[in-house]
């Protein structure tokens, strides 16, 4: 069975900027251990940071991909770098992939009673498979037991693992600030466990999230003292735990009385840990009853949105949380309402989308479209329904609305107008995008675009720049001004460089020295010449790869005297530095 085609363009499509940069990083340094296929279904191990790897599961059909996922933490927008480093082999190297039987058809060589030793000794090597099993044969033999809303049960896991792990990360945190590490793993390891217990609400089992969530907070709440004496906060663990509780208290039904034993210890939390857990007792206070939110599930929308009262800070974050649950439990109609009613303009536009309401989606964001990120996530939900023309416009629009995403919307606007045909939108979007983040790989994209146009076109990218004051593109403008032979721009960059940037610096003193072998010597003297009077032995190679440059520069610009001059007053001036004398002998 052959897999759909995958192009690099629908990975792009599907994953941000950062995403796609870093996963193409893992398939190039080979983290993609293996892929396997069974029927519909590709498997990928992908190593990543943590020591084992991750699994990445592809599903598709005739019509292409159905769902893709990751075991991860990654809660962004898009494909995380490990199904996209996964999909690049897809793409790729396709003819890498291993082919296996499917579980239909390994379980179709067994009979009756191998198929029941099988799954005995599955829970022999996996113990919790048991939980698993019982739900299920609950549910197959038992068919009225199913439910829409989930009742509290008793949890499944035990908490005292997790008391455990987070008691371990908080000694850990001591030791790290103990050892003087700048970095401590308080807020990476703690928040991994807080997923975990999200993804428990996500899988239908909040009732095992709930009995997570109590370990976390109650452990933390007792043991903060040890790591707040070492500068350590807790604001942002104590955000997500508002939205990984809020989630799990929504996502069950609760009885009168445990929503009060939930309360009372929120509120004991609270004092000791002095956290703020009002995310939480609002969503205890109004569950999916509260009028205002019924008002609004009937389509009746006002200006107050689905408040009786003033609208606090977290109102955003409870709406995103209660669409999240509504996305899970396909109430479409009350998703989109209450986005609307709560001004999540990007979560009901691409709703709308993702329903094939596409001509509805377009029309509502004439009006109610207001930031590129809106309209880049619009974008992107029309290029998955097949609407490119659609996506095109609508991305094209929202390069001209306020954000802070434009570079990111540029390049995927570029990419998908260049596969759409239209070189002409293909430059304008990449243009965006170099305005506010040039790159010489964008630079040499839109020589190619331009065609006949090049010259006026390079005349705005040089204009933009020169007058570029971001951080971080010393290197692009270096290698524009030498690609196009404009020594002295590049020469005002490196002048202005420390020697942090020797590399770049050296790249521009290899240009200019025909053109500028002055600059060339007085700069690189001046470098060279301030770590020899330090006398810092350990940096002596960075002043003598300084003195090549003189030295180069010397010669041609037919000095060869006053190269051996100056050499010979180093060596009377630093004779007793025996490390740098040594190091003198290949000038």
């Amino acid at each position: 069975m052959s897999i759909p085609q995958i192009s690099e363009f629908t990975i792009r499509r599907h994953a941000n900027a950062k995403s796609f940069q870093r996963g193409e990083a893992y398939y190039e340094a080979g983290a993609v251990n293996a892929v396997i296929q069974r029927g519909h279904l590709l498997q990928a191990d992908v190593a990543g940071t943590q020591a084992r790897p991750y699994h990445v599961n592809l599903s598709f059909d005739s019509s292409g991909l159905t769902s893709v996922n990751c075991t991860c933490a990654y809660d962004f927008e898009g494909w995380c770098k490990h199904i996209v480093a996964a999909m690049l082999v897809c793409a790729r190297n396709s003819e890498n992939i291993e082919q296996r039987p499917t579980l239909e058809q390994l379980l179709n060589q067994l009979d009756h009673i191998q198929t029941q030793r099988l799954l005995q000794e599955l829970v022999a090597e996996y113990p919790p498979l048991i939980e698993a099993i019982d739900r299920h044969v609950s549910w197959m033999t038992n068919p009225a037991d199913k439910q829409t809303t989930i009742s509290v049960r008793r949890s499944t896991i035990d908490p005292a693992q997790f008391r455990r792990q987070v008691r371990q990360i908080l000694k850990d945190t001591v030791r790290y600030f103990e050892e003087g590490y700048e970095e401590d793993p308080i807020g990476e390891e703690l928040l991994s466990v807080v997923q975990t217990a999200v993804d428990f609400s996500e899988r239908g089992e909040s009732e095992n999230a709930i009995a997570i969530l109590s370990a976390i907070t109650s452990t933390c709440a007792e043991n903060w003292d040890d790591v707040a004496e070492y500068g350590a906060e807790n604001d942002e663990i104590v955000g997500e735990l508002n939205k990984a509780w809020c989630e799990a208290i929504l996502s069950v039904e609760l009885t009168p009385e445990e929503k009060v034993d939930i309360q009372i210890n929120l509120e004991a939390w609270q004092d000791e840990w002095n956290a703020d857990f009002g995310l939480v007792m609002e969503a205890l206070r109004q569950g999916w009853d509260y009028p205002p939110l019924l008002q609004v599930f009937q389509g009746n929308i006002t200006e107050r949105g689905a408040w009786e009262e003033d609208v606090p800070d977290y109102a955003d974050d409870l709406a995103l949380i209660r669409l999240k649950i509504l996305e899970r439990q396909e109430r479409y109609q009350e998703y989109l309402y209450l986005a609307e009613a709560e001004g999540q303009t990007e979560q009901y536009l691409t709703m709308l989308g993702r329903l094939g309401r596409v001509e509805e989606a377009i029309d509502a964001a004439q009006t109610q479209m207001n930031s590129m990120e809106e309209a880049f996530a619009l974008a992107k939900t029309l290029s998955v329904q097949g609407a490119l023309q659609q996506a095109l416009d609508i991305a094209q629009s929202g390069l001209n609305l306020p954000g802070n995403c434009q570079y990111e919307l540029g390049i995927w606007t570029s990419d998908l107008a260049l596969e759409w045909g239209n070189s002409e939108a293909a430059l304008l979007a990449i243009k965006a995008a170099f305005q506010v983040k040039p790159s010489f790989v964008d630079y040499q994209k839109m020589t190619e675009l331009a065609g006949e146009n090049w010259e006026s076109v390079k005349t705005d990218l040089l204009r933009i720049i020169r007058t570029y004051s971001g951080w971080g593109t010393e290197s692009a403008k270096v290698d524009i001004f030498l690609h196009e032979g404009l020594i002295d721009d590049a020469i005002a960059i490196a002048s202005e460089l420390s020697s942090d940037h020797s590399e770049l610096i050296h790249q521009v003193m290899d240009a200019a020295i025909p053109h500028n072998p002055g600059w060339v010597i007085a700069n690189a003297r001046h470098r060279a010449e301030k770590i020899m009077d330090a006398g810092k032995a350990e940096y002596y190679y960075y002043a003598v790869e300084w003195l090549k440059k003189v030295r180069n520069a010397y010669l041609e610009s037919g000095k060869k005297a006053d190269w051996l001059s100056y050499r010979e007053n180093l060596i009377q001036t630093h004779a007793r530095k025996h490390k740098l004398m040594g190091m003198f002998k290949p000038l």
